[in-house]
């Protein structure tokens, strides 16, 4: 089959809640993917920051071929011979005490708000039904209705009401708006320290920091979402190391899988994972085998080849190179580590630039109609990174 004959078949029986580019991705290795009439792109994308680790890591489809060959789903009902050694590296690799593991990056954010006000109630001793969490507008935190309530994107939430209560939307980057919002039924700050599927939004230096103090002040926690933002993105492990501003919370997903299959989490200390008991929450597919071998492998993958180090030195040079390009309609680069993106003129249409790119052998997508974001996989090499840069210089230019 051709790859318009793919899109067909997507769009007679599939429901219309995407606008993908027009591509088919047939076959993928590191950070090239291909489609099926065998012409090779570059991916800018890497699922959103799930494949930080490159397209099928040998490393990765071992541990995942040698664990299908044993045990895949066994649910919580059992230990299995995999979990404690995942959660082990886990908790070493972030520095925290314990880790809960579930499927989705949404699940995940679910999880953390979930601790949050049943900690709120049995630790704090807020009346159960007052919890409030505060949040930032512009947010993503994901699909499901807690986090579409949370949200300001009229997209995620429009006609999905009745919402979930007590979120109280604030701006982004302003600390002091959340010290004023907080009261005594206020038990957690949950931000994404970077603001990805917002445009890239990068807050003033400092912002981070002064929330930990906030909290810490105040008695509520906080939380981050480092699920697009965490494992090495951004140039350090988690983007919240930039200040040393260690969350009570901090979820993950997205390439802990190592673009093998979904693998989410939360990880936090003892004092705030305790409230969770027996029956209190789960997951039937989280901690599975499988997932399990696979998380452990990425995590390998990430200290190995040491990709925080490669993110930062290959972010510098990807926005230096890029803030050059002459493009009448750009207006700024922004970013951290391989987590950037263009900004170009309210009333642009990044769609255009993005559709060029694609005739040209590279992939990415807009946000927000104005502008694009970059994300290659982490083990992207330097004469790669140079060809995409002449590529992306090539469009812009056209522009």
């Amino acid at each position: 089959m051709k790859s318009q004959e793919y899109i067909d078949l997507d769009m007679k029986y599939g429901a219309h809640n995407y606008h993908p580019l027009p591509v088919v991705i047939a076959t993928a290795k590191a950070c090239t993917v291909q489609d099926p009439e065998g012409k090779t792109y570059y991916d800018f994308l890497s699922a959103y920051s799930a494949v930080n680790q490159g397209h099928l890591h040998p490393h990765i489809v071992a541990a995942a071929e040698e664990q299908l060959r044993r045990v895949s789903l066994t649910s919580r009902a059992f230990h299995n011979d995999k979990m404690g050694n995942f959660l082990k590296a886990l908790c070493e690799f972030t520095g925290f005490e314990a880790a809960l593991p579930m499927n989705t990056g949404a699940e995940a954010v679910e999880t953390a708000v979930k601790a949050a006000r049943r900690w709120g109630t049995e630790i704090k001793k807020v009346p159960n039904g007052r919890q409030k969490i505060l949040c930032a507008e512009n947010n993503f935190h994901g699909r499901t209705l807690a986090a579409i309530s949370m949200s300001s994107d009229p997209d995620s939430y429009g006609n999905y009401g009745p919402y979930a209560p007590g979120f109280i939307k604030l701006p982004f980057d302003d600390a002091q708006a959340m010290d004023r919002a907080i009261d005594d039924d206020t038990v957690a700050i949950i931000v994404e320290p970077i603001q990805g599927e917002a445009g890239v939004v990068v807050p003033k230096e400092g912002y981070l920091n002064k929330l930990r103090k906030i909290c810490n002040v105040r008695g509520v926690l906080l939380i981050f979402d480092e699920i697009q933002t965490g494992l090495c993105r951004t140039g350090k492990r988690f983007a919240w190391q930039y200040e040393e501003a260690r969350p009570d919370i901090m979820c993950l997903g997205k390439a802990l899988g190592g673009g093998i299959l979904p693998i989410s989490a939360i990880v936090a200390d003892n004092e705030v994972m305790k409230v969770f008991t027996p029956g209190t929450h789960g997951s039937t597919f989280g901690g599975n085998p499988l997932a399990c071998a696979v998380g452990m492998a990425s995590l390998e993958v990430l200290v190995n080849e040491k990709l925080d180090e490669r993110a930062y030195l290959l972010g510098e040079r990807f926005r230096k190179e890029v803030d050059r390009i002459p493009c009448k309609s750009k207006r700024l680069v922004r970013g951290k580590g391989l987590l950037n993106a263009i900004v170009f003129d309210e009333g642009f249409h990044a769609w255009d630039v993005c559709l060029e790119l694609k005739n040209e052998g590279l992939l990415a997508k807009q946000t927000h109609g104005n502008i694009i974001r970059f994300a290659p996989p982490l083990v992207i090499k330097d004469k790669e990174m140079e060809e995409a840069l002449q590529i992306i210089e090539k469009v812009l230019v056209k522009f």
